[in-house]
């Protein structure tokens, strides 16, 4: 596919009256970096396989060859990842208060994992705790576990937040409290299995809905249901329980039947602000043995230094995941249909990377404000690279004033809208919507807010260390498609009938966004009543 566009850049330069060219955005370009990328010979680009090594191999000789400078401040382009795989063999069952036994099967019923390098794990004879959505947030007076006391014991809980009716309209949920149809940081599993964790919990089970979840739980199964990864050298203990995992739904409601319980009028009697933790009568015996091995993964740094003797030290950073799930040889078919190639999931995000890197190489000028490119490793295993990187900062924190993160472009041509991820949380949105309007293009907020992609990429942590953030969301009929027959599959390959012209303009709203910010007098802020704030 031949696609080369560009567009016009109003006042491109803050305080210029004349318009000045938008650098080219190449859509043929893109397409064959995301081929590449998303190829065979890159084997699925799991951190710690020869996969990883021919991914940062190939950013490295892309940054060099588009004339970027190290990233790193030691030099180079890479930024040490210290990682541990785990590959875990769990088994699960539990005996109801009758004494009769109930074995689950791993994958089918239900996926469960550990953070830590332990051989063998055991958690035997836990008591069975449902915690309703395993959520305390003072700010709404909700709090579903009511000082009980479960240090030891096994819990369950729902998906999401709570969704409560809105006094007024009875029929939709209230926007006061848990941001209504939107998910919040309180409906994310992360935040679900730290809480766990922090009440002492030795396991905890989310109970996984398709709808709830916006993906089928076959995309659990393949996001975890093989080796896993944490920050070697981090304590787990701090985030998560011993175990964790989720319970697909059918197994579930067949659990809380053998309690003598009903799945849905305890869903009901969970959006009670009045709830309290309610033991099960069963108890869980849940073990693993565990493979592990050392990776140090990286993340793929590159810069361009600011122009600003004064705001030069200060940093736009743009990032995109390089990695997916590699290789599974379980899967019949020849190899090719065994390779999670992440075309769209993030094959794309990083393409779009070296794009807007080649685009600010192009300007007559450096902006005044350094730009920083971190393609980033194992956002599949929990963000881990971005987590990383925000606690290992290669330029301070407090001097990074936006992240625009790139996971999953648009590949099914133009829209008029722009999906604006975790809209009204900063004023960034401001550079997001001047860059649309030039391009004759509406900001809208996420169409699919119950999905809530906003707590589900690296904007995330950058967010949580204070950072404002962009993120855009793709063209949302598409995109419920690729997120039901490819998302997190072996069928996210490159498509035949792609247009990448969508993609495109995405790009350069990308570029134009991250431009502005650099070159503006002010940065951008969080906005009052948002959770996350500059620290």
């Amino acid at each position: 596919m031949k696609l080369l566009l560009s567009t016009t850049l109003l006042a491109l330069s803050a305080g210029t009256a004349h318009a000045t060219a938008l650098p080219k955005i190449d859509g043929a370009a893109l397409l064959e970096q995301i081929t590449t990328l998303a190829s065979d010979e890159f084997e699925g680009r799991a951190p710690g396989t020869q996969g990883e090594v021919m991914t940062i191999e190939y950013l490295q000789q892309q940054f060099r060859k588009l004339g970027l400078e190290p990233g790193n401040p030691d030099g180079t382009y890479l930024q040490a990842v210290p990682l541990v795989g785990i590959s875990s063999h769990p088994t699960l069952n539990y005996v109801d208060k009758d004494g009769k036994p109930t074995q689950l099967r791993f994958g089918d019923d239900y996926i469960a994992w550990t953070a830590r390098a332990d051989k063998q794990l055991e958690v035997a004879d836990s008591e069975l705790v449902f915690v309703g959505y395993g959520v305390q947030a003072p700010e709404f007076k909700w709090d579903d576990y009511k000082g009980a006391e479960l240090k030891g014991k096994t819990l369950v809980m729902l998906i999401n937040d709570p969704p409560l009716p809105d006094p007024k309209h009875p029929r939709l949920l209230d926007p006061a409290v848990f941001g209504g149809n939107a998910v919040t940081w309180y409906g994310r599993w992360n935040y679900k299995f730290e809480m766990a964790a922090k009440m002492g919990a030795a396991a905890a089970l989310i109970v996984h809905e398709n709808k709830a979840a916006g993906y089928p739980y076959e995309v659990v199964v393949n996001s975890w249901g093989r080796e896993n990864f944490a920050l070697k050298g981090k304590t787990p203990e701090a985030d998560l329980p011993a175990m964790a995992g989720w319970l697909q739904q059918e197994r579930a409601c067949e659990l809380f039947k053998a309690a003598g319980l009903d799945f849905k009028e305890l869903k009901q009697e969970a959006l009670s602000r009045s709830f309290k933790p309610l033991p099960l009568g069963i108890k869980v015996n849940l073990a693993t043995l565990n493979a592990t091995r050392e990776v140090l993964s990286h993340n793929v740094v590159a810069r361009i230094a600011g122009s600003d003797p004064q705001l030069k030290n200060e940093v736009v950073i743009y990032t995109a995941h390089w990695d997916h799930f590699g290789i599974d040889e379980s899967l019949p078919g020849p190899r090719t249909q065994q390779i999670f190639h992440g075309a769209v999931d993030n094959a794309s995000g990083v393409a779009a990377l070296l794009q807007i890197a080649r685009a600010y190489k192009a300007l007559p000028a450096a902006p005044k404000r350094t730009i920083l490119f971190v393609a980033t490793t194992a956002q599949e295993r929990g963000l881990l690279g971005a987590h990383y990187y925000v606690r290992h900062p290669l330029y301070p924190l407090g001097k990074t004033v936006l992240n625009i993160n790139i996971d999953g472009l648009n590949m099914w041509g133009r829209t008029r809208d722009v999906e604006l991820s975790g809209m009204g949380k900063s004023t960034a949105d401001e550079l997001v919507t001047a860059a649309a309007a030039r391009q004759g293009r509406v900001v809208r907020p996420d169409s699919n807010i119950s999905y809530g992609s906003y707590y589900r990429g690296d904007q995330l942590e950058f967010a949580r260390a204070g950072v404002p953030t962009i993120y855009l969301r793709s063209s949302a009929s598409k995109l419920l498609s690729y997120t039901a027959h490819q998302f997190h599959t072996v069928n996210d390959v490159v498509q035949p009938n792609w247009n990448t012209s969508g993609a495109v303009d995405d790009i350069a709203l990308l570029f134009q966004a991250g431009y502005q910010a650099a070159q503006a007098k002010d940065a951008p802020k969080w906005k009052d009543g948002a959770e996350f704030q500059r620290r």
